[in-house]
């Protein structure tokens, strides 16, 4: 966390088990004048209880709340597995503006692709449906896509893609990287930062 005076922050929802801690020099340089909050998923980084679809949203609303309360401008970025986690908060909650990096139509989806030979919708108890809450959000978005990406397929992404509102939606794609070196990309933090025209 780096907190800061003004109007303006940034919450961050890492990747699963990522340690978000190793990400605030980056984000301090890409939002100089911003707040920098950073959520440690329960169970990681010191944080009690455990990782469970349930008590990450319950910890990122209280997160959002808490930030919001002294930042009127709140951006959300989430990667990976915390884009689920930031499309649900945008959806209930008066985002600036939401930063989509490697996200999923839902978890189920990435598992079909992976094990389609596994009845995961049944198994999965954390499904992080995507889907069923992009089309709540109004704030506008953007979608950071891996050009390579081995973990998420480039079908689930697209599918999400389709569930925001028309017109809201600005997407690119770094060419060259995968799923766990996109942020390697000299382009990453200034896709981060950077507001872009709508394209969807």
């Amino acid at each position: 966390m780096r907190s800061a005076s003004g109007p303006d922050a940034v919450v961050y929802f890492g990747g699963n088990a990522e340690d978000v801690s190793l990400d605030l020099p980056d984000f301090a340089a890409a939002f100089p004048n911003d707040a920098i909050y950073l959520l440690h998923y329960p169970g990681y980084g010191g944080s009690a209880g455990h990782p469970t679809e349930k008590s990450i949203l319950a910890a990122a609303f209280a997160l959002f709340d808490a930030v919001h309360a002294q930042h009127s401008n709140v951006i959300l970025i989430g990667r990976s597995l915390g884009t689920g986690v930031a499309i649900h908060v945008a959806s209930q909650r008066p985002v600036g503006r939401l930063v989509l990096v490697t996200p999923y139509d839902s978890l189920v989806d990435v598992a079909q692709e992976h094990y389609p030979f596994l009845p995961n919708r049944w198994m999965m108890l954390d499904k992080y449906d995507s889907w069923k809450w992009a089309p709540h959000v109004t704030a506008p978005v953007k979608i950071i896509v891996a050009g390579d990406d081995e973990v998420i397929p480039r079908t689930s992404t697209e599918r999400l893609r389709t569930r925001f509102k028309d017109g809201i939606v600005s997407y690119v794609v770094v060419p060259g990287v995968g799923h766990n070196t996109i942020s390697d990309s000299p382009d990453y933090l200034r896709l981060l930062r950077d507001q872009q025209q709508a394209s969807d």
